[in-house]
C-alpha cells in the first residue's frame, strides 16, 4: 500500500512538472502582451551559430518566461501575495497609493537631465536662435510628484529638478504647471494625465501663447481603459475611463503623419482596440504630426516639441492656430528636423514630463 502511494506521489509530481511543458508545446505563442504593452519572445531560430554563440539558449529562456501557460494568472497571484500577505509596499518598483498605481523614481539622474537639456539646447541653437520665434518651455510633473510624498515613498526633489531645467533654459520663457495639477488629474492605472482633467494647465499655456480662452468641448467616452501600470503591477485594479474632448473645430482638422505619409484625424479612435488605447490621441508615438485647422488663424503656427503627454494636450491648443506641428525627437533625429520645418516666426513650445527628463536615453 505504501509503495502504491509512493508511486502515485512520484507520478503526480512528474505530471505536474511535465504538464506546463506539454501545454507550452501545443499552445499557440502569443505575439504581444496587452498587460505589459510589449511584444513577447517567439520561439528562436535554431542554427549551429545560435547554439555556439549561446543566443538560442538565452532567447529560449525568454521564450519560456514570456509564453509560460497561465503566466498572467501566476503574476497576479504573486503580486497579491506580496502586497496582501507579506505587506510589501511595491512589486517590481510599482506601488499603489491612494488607489493609483505608479512607479518608484527616487533619485535625480544627473546625466539624464544633462542629456535632455543638452539635446533641447542643440535644437534651439540650430533652428531657433536668431529667428523671430517666440520660444517657451514647460515641465509636466509625473504623478509621483503627488503620490510618493503622501504615501511615504522615496522620491526626488522636484523643485531641484525644475531648478536645473530653469537654469539650462534661461533663454526661453517658462510656463509653470507645477501648481496646477494633482494626483486626480492622472489615470490611476497609467502614467499619463487625463485630457478632461487638465483644463487649468491648458488654459495657462494658452494664456502664455496669447490664444485666448479654452473653447467649449464635448466629452466622448470610449469605455474602460487599462493603463500600463495595470499590467506591470499585475493587480486587479479597477479600470479608468478613456475620455476625449472634441468640438466641431477639432472634427474639421486633419492630421498629416509625415513618417507614414498618411492623413487622419486628431482622435484615431480605431486605436482604442490596440495595444495602447492612449494612442487614440494623435495616433500615438509618431515622429512628426502636422495638424491643419481650417478655422484657425492661417498666419499663426505652433510647433510643439514633446513626449507622449503632448498628444492629449495638443488638441486643447489647436484653436487660434492655422497649423500645429508636433515633433517627437525620440523618433526623429534633430538634424532631420530642417527637412520638414523652416523656423521664422512661429510659436515654439518645448514640453516634456519629468518621466522623460529623468530617463532621457530615448531622445535622439
Amino acid at each position: 500500500m505504501k509503495k502504491i502511494r509512493f508511486t502515485a506521489i512520484i507520478l503526480l509530481f512528474c505530471l505536474l512538472i511535465a504538464l506546463p511543458g506539454l501545454a507550452l508545446a501545443v499552445k499557440e505563442p502569443e505575439a504581444v502582451s496587452l498587460w505589459e504593452r510589449r511584444k513577447l519572445q517567439q520561439f528562436p531560430a535554431l542554427s549551429a551559430q545560435s547554439l555556439v554563440s549561446g543566443s538560442f539558449t538565452a532567447d529560449f529562456d525568454k521564450f519560456i518566461a514570456d509564453q509560460f501557460p497561465l503566466r498572467n494568472g501566476l503574476r497576479r497571484l504573486k503580486a497579491q501575495i506580496l502586497f496582501g500577505l507579506y505587506r510589501q509596499k511595491d512589486n517590481g518598483g510599482i506601488y499603489i497609493s491612494g488607489g493609483s498605481a505608479s512607479k518608484l523614481d527616487p533619485v535625480i539622474n544627473e546625466s539624464s537631465v544633462a542629456h535632455f537639456t543638452g539635446r533641447i539646447n542643440d535644437i534651439y541653437d540650430t533652428y531657433l536662435k536668431g529667428t523671430d520665434c517666440r520660444v517657451f518651455y514647460s515641465v509636466i510633473p509625473d504623478k509621483n510628484c503627488f503620490l510618493a510624498p503622501s504615501g511615504g515613498y522615496p522620491h526626488f526633489d522636484y523643485s531641484e529638478l525644475t531648478g536645473k531645467i530653469d537654469t539650462a533654459f534661461s533663454h526661453m520663457e517658462k510656463i509653470d504647471l507645477m501648481g496646477l495639477l494633482e494626483a486626480e488629474d492622472y489615470y490611476t492605472t497609467d502614467t499619463h494625465w487625463r485630457q478632461e482633467a487638465i483644463a487649468d494647465a491648458a488654459q495657462t499655456i494658452r494664456t502664455a501663447l496669447g490664444i485666448g480662452e479654452l473653447p467649449e468641448f464635448e466629452k466622448v467616452s470610449l469605455g474602460d481603459f487599462y493603463g500600463v501600470y495595470y499590467g506591470q503591477s499585475a493587480l486587479p485594479l479597477p479600470p479608468d475611463e478613456l475620455i476625449y474632448l472634441t468640438n466641431s473645430e477639432l472634427e474639421d482638422c486633419t492630421v498629416f503623419l509625415a513618417e507614414k505619409g498618411e492623413t487622419g484625424k486628431i482622435y484615431a479612435t480605431e486605436k482604442y482596440a490596440g495595444m495602447d488605447p492612449y494612442d487614440i490621441f494623435l495616433s500615438g508615438a509618431v515622429a512628426l504630426a502636422e495638424i491643419t485647422n481650417p478655422h484657425g488663424d492661417k498666419n499663426r503656427e505652433l510647433v510643439i516639441f514633446r513626449d507622449s503627454f503632448g498628444s492629449s494636450l495638443a488638441p486643447l491648443l489647436v484653436s487660434g492656430y492655422g497649423k500645429v506641428t508636433l515633433v517627437d525627437t525620440r523618433y526623429i533625429a534633430p538634424d532631420m528636423i530642417g527637412d520638414f520645418l523652416q523656423f521664422d516666426s512661429q510659436d515654439v513650445l518645448f514640453i516634456y514630463s519629468t518621466l522623460l527628463i529623468n530617463d532621457s536615453s530615448t531622445l535622439k
